[in-house]
């Protein structure tokens, strides 16, 4: 039987040399390794209390929608900054390079709500961290945050501590 890995295509030096490039896309153009990456995933959560999903851009979306879908549960979008339409609230947050900023509908999540936040990959952690920051300031409980791939190399995890975070996949190095 295969396992997700399976179907990761990995890409040494890229983008540049010493990195280990995990291409997602690889999973998702197999339809056998979608399917397995959605039912690990959903595996995860078996036992967890939860309202919603909250999905990071954009990757988190492809993972996150089919969940919600098959869960029937909402899926609320987190994107970056000045990319939804009604009243938002923002978290900023720094990169290795600078910083970013996400947002969300703050009505599309109501005070008291358990959600569970998606992304395809948890690397350094900071885009995950502010958007389970975002999330709280709305009064809501992040009970757990889940993951397809981790690369345990870059510590991600460390800046989650206090948080529920799996990964269906984790992989040495960076």
């Amino acid at each position: 039987m295969k396992k997700v890995e399976d179907y990761v295509i990995t890409i040494p030096d890229f983008p540049e040399p010493g990195i280990m490039f995990r291409d997602v896309t690889s999973v998702l153009v197999n339809p056998d390794g979608l399917e397995l990456a959605i039912d690990e995933m959903e595996k995860l959560l078996d036992g967890v209390d939860f309202d919603a999903f909250v999905g990071l851009e954009s990757r988190g979306f492809l993972f996150g929608m089919p969940m919600a879908y098959n869960m029937h549960k909402p899926f609320v979008l987190v994107r970056k900054k000045g990319k939804l339409p009604r009243a938002t609230v923002e978290k900023s947050y720094d990169l290795e390079y600078g910083s970013a900023t996400i947002e969300v509908h703050k009505d599309d999540l109501k005070p008291g709500m358990k959600v569970v936040i998606v992304d395809d990959l948890i690397a350094t952690g900071g885009t995950v961290k502010a958007a389970a920051e975002l999330v709280e300031e709305l009064g809501c409980e992040v009970v757990k945050m889940i993951f397809l791939m981790e690369l345990k190399g870059l510590n991600g995890r460390d800046k989650l501590q206090g948080y529920d975070v799996a990964s269906v996949v984790a992989y040495d190095g960076k």
